[in-house]
């Protein structure tokens, strides 16, 4: 099973499109802030772009993914980006996002490990807005650097983030 949470109007096809919101007319009712009503190990990937933003208890959701999760999964996010100006322009946003924020999840990092299931960071990418992407070929190549020195003159829109569950 594929699922795509915080799935809003845009569906995908080949996936359970879960929402909160009845109003978007998602396949399932899903409240992040909850238990996950699916079943240990049955999940294959999680799609989740600009939701986890809106998650105020993130932990135990990642406990929960880990749960429900199939070794192997793969775990597919989008968030803004901290230094943004849409990170701070929605109200309804409880978090911020760095490029070491997912390094939590990971206990390769074992100086920062959160251990709430291990997660292997497979891939990280910085995007900005299309009139600003060649900034993505400089500042790719360093992306420590660029947060700690030029993430408020340069603000990348968002953080793309690719996780595989490992059991």
């Amino acid at each position: 099973m594929k699922l795509n949470l915080g799935c809003g109007p845009n569906k995908k096809e080949g996936y359970l499109n879960c929402d909160i919101s009845k109003e978007v007319n998602p396949d399932k009712i899903v409240d992040l802030e909850k238990k996950l009503p699916f079943k240990d190990n049955s999940v294959e990937e999680i799609f989740a772009s600009h939701v986890l933003e809106h998650i105020k208890n993130l932990l135990p959701l990642f406990s929960e993914f880990y749960r429900i999760c199939k070794n192997g999964a793969i775990l597919k996010i989008k968030v803004p980006y901290f230094s943004h100006e849409s990170a701070f322009s929605n109200m309804t946003h409880v978090r911020f996002f760095t490029w070491t924020t997912f390094d939590f999840l990971d206990e390769k990092h074992s100086e920062h490990w959160q251990g709430v299931g291990n997660f292997k960071i497979i891939k990280k990418k910085l995007r900005w807005r299309k009139q600003l992407k060649f900034l993505e070929y400089i500042f790719g190549k360093f992306p420590r650097i660029y947060q700690e020195l030029f993430c408020w003159w340069f603000p990348a829109k968002e953080l793309v983030v690719e996780l595989k569950v490992i059991k």
